[in-house]
């Protein structure tokens, strides 16, 4: 999922849209996590990058793609980057 998100609808409010922007990513990591894992391969990982635009964006984890939406809407931002990408993850195995 590479997405510009953008914000810009006067009819519909800011938190209703936003609550639709992590609605659209948690559809996505649903769809990703019930694919089938390739031979040898313990889980999906998720490969994040978050910004103002696809050049600034930068590397973070899944679980703070949520809250750098939330410092988004805070600073009432008309669009944002997401980029999440499912990769193979494996187990620390002892």
């Amino acid at each position: 999922m590479r997405t510009i998100f953008t914000l810009d609808k006067p009819k519909v409010k800011l938190a209703r849209q936003i609550e639709a922007t992590k609605s659209t990513i948690n559809k996505y990591l649903k769809r990703e996590r019930a694919k089938k894992l390739p031979e040898g391969v313990d889980f999906w990982d998720f490969s994040c990058k978050f910004g103002d635009t696809k050049d600034e964006a930068s590397f973070c984890h899944l679980k703070d793609v949520y809250k750098l939406i939330d410092a988004a809407e805070a600073k009432e931002q008309i669009t944002f980057y997401v980029e999440i990408i499912a990769v193979e993850g494996y187990r620390n195995k002892k």
